[in-house]
């Protein structure tokens, strides 16, 4: 095992020569699944919470680069299991402030990541290199590169993977009967799918302030540029709100890929272009933070933060609007309606073709893991609901229209933007 001192010293070495682990040993379907969790945030707490109240599973491991989170996350799990240390078969869970000593846990069967973004993608790549299953928080990643070294990564180790897609399965499976609804042609021909969320990434721009004791700031950055540390990046101790992080390019995508790589989840899912994607990126005619357009090889065209207007100029708004030719369904986690009234009043028929079965995206990862069978949002269609969002920021960002090859996952003939697909990590972090 890894000790932390160890890769002190050794960074730039484990760079040059990634780790390798032995992969776990498959369970027996009346075994626990040894759970380990990477980032414990105010997200990853939330998933904590949710799997120690599964019988299935088993928290052995929790890492996070803030002690605080850490002493809470071992107190959490430690309350959770009291009435078990009195029977004999708790043996506590330890405390990892490198998740690569995590990944090296005894017996460890399966991961949960819920880091900053910019911090999805190397724990995804060396926990199928080590045999655990992953469950990874939502967007997928910081750029399109990442994604397919995860998705490759995960291919070859063959382990179990969901994305954190949650809508998928949940709140109320409103966005499942959206997508149904589509499908069976009730709006008739889509033409135009209108997604609601906010502004695209920008630059960090944050004041320096002194870094508390019990953080390591330089893990939390990891593969991302050096800067001095700001709280709002990285919460003192344990926090209860959503870090502002998700706002800069550095770190993640912006509103746009944040709540974005839900809406436009669905959008592709309702679209059946979960292993594809749009060929065109066009940026509003006036430099804005909103209207963009992908543009898909079907016709249909995906407009980020622009509505239709009621009869009083007020914009109609909903996470997910699909507009056809003969109807529109407006979507979100509060629930579905449409226009006219109609297209959701009949029930579907038997032959209309229905979703993957799943109403809890906790239980259905864990029911794939002991079935080996694929989770309703694996790596593939994670990676490409995450690259809708990249190539929204590169169309604000460059400001000019794109052609986009979702087969080869290049911009045609065009070199600058081709750049934008990928981040050289600082030195220490290249696996």
């Amino acid at each position: 095992m890894l000790t932390r001192r160890t890769f002190l010293r050794t960074a730039t070495a484990t760079a040059a020569a990634p780790l390798v682990f032995t992969p776990s040993s498959a369970r027996a379907a009346n075994d626990k699944i040894a759970l380990g969790f990477i980032g414990i945030g105010k997200q990853g707490r939330g998933h904590l919470n949710g799997f120690l109240g599964r019988g299935e599973v088993e928290v052995v491991a929790v890492c996070d680069v803030v002690q605080e989170r850490l002493g809470s996350a071992v107190e959490t799990v430690q309350k959770r299991y009291a009435d078990r240390v009195k029977s004999g078969d708790y043996k506590g869970v330890k405390a990892y402030p490198d998740f690569r000593e995590l990944l090296a846990h005894k017996g460890l069967d399966a991961v949960v990541i819920a880091t900053p973004d910019h911090w999805h993608h190397i724990p995804c790549v060396l926990a199928a290199r080590a045999g655990k299953h992953i469950y990874c928080e939502k967007p997928l990643t910081h750029n399109v590169a990442e994604g397919r070294q995860i998705v490759n990564a995960v291919k070859e180790a063959k382990v179990v993977f969901q994305t954190g897609s949650q809508q998928r399965s949940e709140f109320g499976g409103h966005f499942r009967k959206a997508v149904e609804y589509v499908w069976a042609g009730r709006i008739g021909k889509l033409k135009t799918v209108r997604i609601g969320v906010g502004a695209a990434a920008r630059p960090c721009d944050l004041k320096s302030e002194e870094k508390p004791e019990g953080t390591d700031w330089d893990f939390w950055l990891g593969p991302a540029p050096e800067r001095a540390y700001n709280s709002e990046l990285c919460p003192k101790g344990v926090h209860d709100h959503f870090p502002a992080w998700r706002n800069y390019q550095e770190y993640a995508g912006g509103q746009l890929a944040d709540m974005g790589a839900h809406h436009f989840d669905i959008a592709q899912w309702a679209m059946n272009t979960d292993t594809s994607g749009p060929v065109g990126i066009v940026p509003p005619e006036k430099k804005s933070d909103r209207g963009l357009r992908f543009v898909y090889a079907s016709g249909v065209v995906m407009i980020h933060n622009e509505f239709e207007k009621d009869k009083d100029g007020k914009e109609i708004k909903a996470d997910c609007v699909f507009e056809g030719t003969e109807g529109t369904i407006l979507v979100s986690r509060s629930g579905i309606s449409s226009r006219p009234d109609t297209v959701l009043k009949e029930p579907l028929g038997e032959k209309d073709k229905r979703v993957y079965p799943s109403t809890n995206h906790h239980k259905n990862w864990l029911e794939c893991v002991r079935s080996g069978k694929d989770t309703i949002c694996p790596a593939e269609i994670g990676h490409r609901s995450a690259t809708i969002c990249h190539l929204g920021n590169i169309g604000y960002r460059l400001n000019r229209k794109l052609a986009w090859d979702p087969a080869k996952e290049l911009f045609v003939d065009d070199a600058a933007a081709n750049k934008e697909l990928s981040r050289e990590p600082r030195a220490k972090w290249k696996i």
